[in-house]
C-alpha cells in the first residue's frame, strides 16, 4: 500500500469523528435547550371574555395530566372551546371540542392519578366517565368546595389568580345539568412558566 492511501483513511476517520460529535451534540443540545426555556412551575392561561385566569398545574399530584394538558394547550385545542356544562355553586367545565360533554383530544386516555388533594374553590379536576381512567382533554374548574369529590377525580391544578374572571362565566341551567344556551368560551389558552 502506498503512503498516499493513509492520509485518505485518516480524512476519512476523522470526517466520522466529526459527524460523530456533531450528532451527538446536537442530540444532547437539544434537551437542554427545551429544558432552559421550561425553568420553573408551568401555569395555563385563560384568556376568557372579562380577563385573564391564571392556573398552576401541579405536575407533583398529577404528571400525566399536566403533560397533557400543555401538550394540548400548545397545540391550540383549548382555544375557540366553550364551557358547556356550567353548574352555580358547584363548577365550569370545559375542554370538548363538540360542546357537548361527549368528546375529547384524539390522544388516548390517561390512568387516573386521584391524591388526597380536597376539590375546593379554585382547585382544577379532570373530567372523566364513570370509568376513572377516562379523562383525556375536558377538565372542570370549582366554584365552591366539593368534598364528594375528594379521591374520585384527578387534581392537577388551582387557579392563582383571575377566580372573579371564573365566577362570572355563564351558568347553566340546573334543570338540564348545567347545560349552557350560548356559553362562554376560552378566548385562548397559552403556557408560562413561572
Amino acid at each position: 500500500m502506498s503512503a498516499a492511501a493513509f492520509p485518505r483513511v485518516d480524512r476519512f476517520i476523522g470526517i466520522l469523528a466529526f459527524a460523530f460529535v456533531a450528532v451527538i451534540a446536537s442530540a444532547l443540545g437539544v434537551p437542554q435547550a427545551a429544558q432552559a426555556q421550561q425553568t420553573g412551575t408551568p401555569h395555563l392561561m385563560l384568556q376568557l371574555k372579562d380577563g385573564t385566569v391564571d392556573i398552576e398545574l401541579l405536575p407533583n399530584l398529577a404528571p400525566k395530566h399536566v403533560e397533557r394538558i400543555v401538550t394540548l394547550t400548545e397545540k391550540g385545542f383549548y382555544d375557540g372551546i366553550v364551557f358547556h356544562r356550567v353548574i352555580d355553586g358547584f363548577m365550569a367545565q370545559t375542554g370538548d371540542p363538540t360542546g357537548t360533554g361527549m368528546g375529547g383530544s384524539d390522544l388516548p386516555d390517561l390512568p387516573a392519578e386521584f391524591s388526597s388533594e380536597p376539590f375546593v374553590r379554585g382547585v382544577i379536576g379532570a373530567a372523566r366517565t364513570q370509568d376513572p381512567n377516562s379523562a383525556n382533554s375536558q377538565f372542570f374548574i370549582m366554584f365552591a368546595d366539593a368534598p364528594h369529590l375528594n379521591g374520585q377525580y384527578t387534581v392537577f391544578g388551582k387557579v392563582v389568580a383571575g377566580m372573579e374572571f371564573v365566577d362570572n362565566i355563564k351558568k347553566g341551567s340546573q334543570a338540564d345539568n348545567g347545560a349552557v344556551t350560548d356559553p362562554d368560551k376560552i378566548i385562548s389558552a397559552k403556557i408560562e412558566y413561572k
